[in-house]
């Protein structure tokens, strides 16, 4: 204990045993021991005391699009890291696309990691893409360090990221379940999204009809069947149809090597609810109906939904025009994402120990991030200070996001971010920032 550099003491801290009053000892930015609350300071420590405030460890968000270089006026990785942390996130992983260049070779890994460096307030890591023609490129980025590659099974909306047929996903498979690699997929038929009624406007309702669950049912149902052929990993992306949860429970019942996410948005916001013409509403696959996430609010807790991710995607204000069909598809929700869990959450009878498992220690695991996801000793030093029964309003003007738009606005929310630590380091407290200390992340081979 003479090393220890840092003690942070809190009546509540959130470990992998639970919940209990502890003193945690960090050194040179890990953790290096979880103690008795009442543990002595060792000489020359610094000691901060949480009080009553819970300490949990750094949500790890692998879902986000910062869309940096090429549309950094939709987001950026200076705002996109700042709003992370403010609500806690101390790792993201970004997705490839939506971004100039897409990461879909080497040299593109490179072009967004040279943009990264400067800007990160928290650790950022980078997923790559699966296209049509990128084949060859996969092995190479994989040994470059991304944490898997991502996929679209039906148009992604961006022209320089398009999707893969059938023969096209099977290929790609084929190449990553040849180094065990990790492909993620927007699970959406291409075929059931044309058949659908697509009449546009303002109505919600006609929205939704155009994206039907049995577009996504039956995509999962292809992934699934591909990743037996290979015995490949796949994750599902974005999970919003309960419909599928019978099929996904039995393949993984089967032993397919099978994870699956889902978003805030999905777990939190209802079709009811959601006014005609509001397009910061717009995603997709969309928010369903309320028995439709009662079912997915059941299948977390089951275990057949492993983890939630925000799946970050936001665009300019401009983009979302009140007409459904041609306003950007995605939700804001970085800065919003554990406070709006842990609101539905709260509500549902779960405690903050099941919410770390969902977005900390279940994420980690995914991108294969072992020293993320709990206070335990050898484990980065990175903890989100939360008030948990505090509540604030949702006003768009106090988020970090670029582009300040948000399906939460003027939603009364609980748990308060008092402070998020990177490495034993305050990053943020108080709505005040340090200058930014964010790593940059490779795969652990």
């Amino acid at each position: 204990m003479s090393d220890v550099e840092l003690v942070l003491r809190s009546t509540r801290v959130i470990t992998p045993e639970g919940t209990r009053a502890a003193t945690v000892a960090v050194t040179g930015g890990t953790i290096t021991a979880v103690l008795p609350y009442d543990t002595d300071v060792p000489p020359g420590a610094r000691l901060t005391d949480l009080g009553d405030d819970v300490l949990l460890p750094g949500l790890v968000d692998t879902h986000v699009h910062v869309n940096d270089p090429g549309r950094t006026e939709w987001e950026g990785f200076w705002t996109a890291t700042r709003a992370a942390a403010a609500g806690g996130i101390t790792t993201l992983v970004d997705m490839p696309l939506n971004s100039l260049p897409p990461t879909t070779t080497v040299d593109h890994l490179r072009v967004k990691r040279e943009v990264a460096a400067a800007k990160a307030h928290i650790d950022v890591g980078f997923w790559g893409g699966a296209l049509p023609d990128n084949v060859k490129d996969l092995r190479p980025l994989h040994e470059a360090g991304v944490f898997g590659f991502k996929a679209f099974l039906s148009p992604s909306g961006v022209e320089e990221f398009p999707h893969l047929d059938e023969e096209r996903l099977a290929a790609a498979l084929a190449e990553i379940a040849s180094f065990d690699g990790l492909l993620i997929v927007h699970a959406e038929d291409p075929h059931h999204l044309e058949a659908a009624p697509q009449r546009g406007g303002p109505r919600y309702a006609d929205f939704l009809a155009s994206r039907p669950r049995d577009a996504e049912d039956t995509a999962i149902a292809r992934l699934i069947a591909q990743a037996k052929r290979f015995d490949a990993r796949v994750h599902i992306l974005h999970l919003s149809s309960a419909d599928a949860l019978p099929l996904i429970a039995a393949a993984k019942a089967e032993g397919v090597r099978l994870t699956v996410e889902t978003c805030p948005h999905y777990l939190t916001l209802t079709a009811e609810e959601v006014p005609d013409g509001a397009s910061e509403f717009k995603c997709c696959p969309p928010i369903r109906e309320a028995a439709n996430q009662d079912l997915l609010w059941r299948a977390l807790a089951d275990g057949t939904i492993d983890c939630v991710v925000t799946d970050h995607s936001p665009s300019t204000a401009d983009l979302k025009t009140a007409d459904f069909a041609t306003a950007w598809g995605g939700i804001s929700g970085l800065q919003l994402s554990l406070a709006a869990v842990w609101t539905a959450a709260r509500a549902r009878g779960h405690g903050l120990e099941d919410v770390v498992r969902w977005m900390s220690e279940r994420t980690s695991r995914l991108a294969g991030l072992d020293r993320k996801g709990a206070i335990a000793p050898g484990r980065d030093a990175d903890f989100a200070v939360l008030a948990p029964d505090e509540t604030f309003t949702v006003d768009p003007a106090a988020l970090q996001h670029r582009n300040r738009v948000t399906a939460y606005a003027g939603k009364t929310l609980h748990g308060v971010v008092r402070s998020t630590w990177l490495r034993g380091e305050r990053v943020v407290a108080g709505g005040e920032f340090t200058a930014p200390k964010g790593h940059l992340l490779t795969r652990t081979p």
